[in-house]
């Protein structure tokens, strides 16, 4: 009797890279990636690209990886997603990120929820180590705690249960000297694993915003910053809201090796930001905004603060039920779903953005049906519905009920 090898899909360059390899191992397809980071300089994959493989291999059982060796191709053969189970037993899955790291833990994070929900167990990691950045980048990674105020609650509308998630942040850590490295720690627990996603209908008019909730911390630095951004933010917000509520967050900067003398440690990941996220008081729609102080410094609390108060309102003034920080989340179980139509409204701004039009690339590459979309009838505020529909993948480690 003959087998048949699944065909490898192929993509280029290291566009998407986390989102490919996320809708390789859901849909069992494997998939092969070339020129990465193809410059004649500093060819191949980059230090939080390998730390993300390894994590990849540490989540699933049975995976596959072949990489050249310049670095710049890519095979990726697709295993069981177990959540690091080992023995029967759940282990923690811990993943240390070099210094050379210049993405935030966010950028780890975030694939690794949309993996939990179809594991065969329970998901535990702990990210640590001299990358670790939880706060906001410059690359335009998000900070933990807009994955825990802004992300986590969009698991709860299809129905997993948001009891069973947590991400804590043991050590805070901005971004080091050049953008790389931190130094902080955190943990994610993930014990939400369903057969199949709920089908999501969210297509009411999000209406007005309620109350704005934030975090403004400090790390290595004088803890009155975080009353001097509190301020500023709210002079600009408090116009749109009254009930304005940021809580404030001190920490001392991560101690971590020095490698100019072995036998001492140095304190890296110095700065400050303020993470803002404004609730609708129609189906819990969530707004979010996230800003920290470049690693060059030479910017004030009080520019931090009325940024990122402007970042939430133009989130706002962008309309639909998911900002563009959960849009590829909501989008994504949309289509790993049940074999029925979902309806999300959303954005134009969102819609057109480059992460949703890639997104829908992706998942027309492998296999989903193509979106729907059409105007919102009724009102003047320009929102589309999306309508996707489900392929009905869902977890396959476990039974039907």
């Amino acid at each position: 009797m003959s087998t048949s090898t699944p065909e490898f899909l192929k993509f280029t360059t290291h566009s998407f890279f986390t989102q490919r390899l996320v809708l390789s191992t859901l849909t069992g397809r494997p998939i092969h990636i070339s020129q990465i980071h193809s410059s004649p300089t500093n060819p191949g994959l980059a230090p939080h690209e390998i730390s993300f493989l390894r994590l990849l291999d540490s989540v699933t059982n049975g995976s596959s990886l072949q990489i050249s060796y310049t670095g710049t191709t890519l095979t990726y053969s697709p295993g069981l997603i177990t959540g690091g189970i080992a023995a029967g037993v759940s282990d923690v899955v811990k993943c240390t990120l070099p210094d050379t790291c210049r993405r935030g833990v966010s950028w780890f994070i975030l694939p690794l929820c949309m993996l939990a929900p179809f594991s065969k167990g329970p998901v535990n990691a702990r990210f640590e180590g001299e990358g670790v950045i939880t706060s906001a980048t410059e690359s335009g990674d998000v900070s933990v705690d807009t994955v825990r105020t802004a992300v986590l609650p969009l698991y709860e509308k299809f129905g997993i249960p948001g009891a069973k998630m947590e991400i804590r942040v043991l050590q805070r850590s901005c971004a080091g000297s050049g953008g790389k490295g931190g130094g902080g720690i955190v943990e994610v627990r993930f014990g939400a694993q369903v057969r199949l996603p709920k089908t999501l209908h969210m297509h009411r008019r999000p209406g007005r915003v309620k109350k704005v909730r934030g975090v403004a911390y400090a790390t290595g630095v004088s803890a009155s910053n975080n009353g001097r951004m509190i301020h500023a933010a709210r002079s600009v917000l408090n116009a749109l809201v009254s009930d304005v509520h940021i809580a404030a967050q001190y920490d001392q900067a991560p101690l971590v090796p020095d490698k100019t003398n072995p036998s001492a440690k140095k304190r890296t990941g110095v700065g400050f930001g303020v993470c803002l996220v404004a609730e609708s008081g129609v189906d819990g729609v969530v707004y979010s905004a996230d800003l920290a102080a470049p690693s060059e410094g030479g910017v004030t609390p009080e520019e931090i603060g009325k940024k990122a108060a402007w970042q939430l309102l133009e989130a706002i003034e962008r309309g639909g039920c998911v900002s563009s920080v959960g849009v590829g989340t909501v989008l994504l179980l949309m289509a790993m779903g049940s074999e029925d139509v979902g309806r999300i409204r959303l954005g134009r701004d969102v819609v057109g953005s480059e992460a949703a039009i890639g997104l829908g690339r992706d998942l027309k590459k492998f296999g989903a049906s193509c979106w729907g979309l059409r105007d919102c009838e009724g009102d003047e505020t320009g929102d589309l519905i999306v309508s996707v529909k489900g392929v009905g993948i869902g977890n396959v480690g476990r039974k039907i009920v």
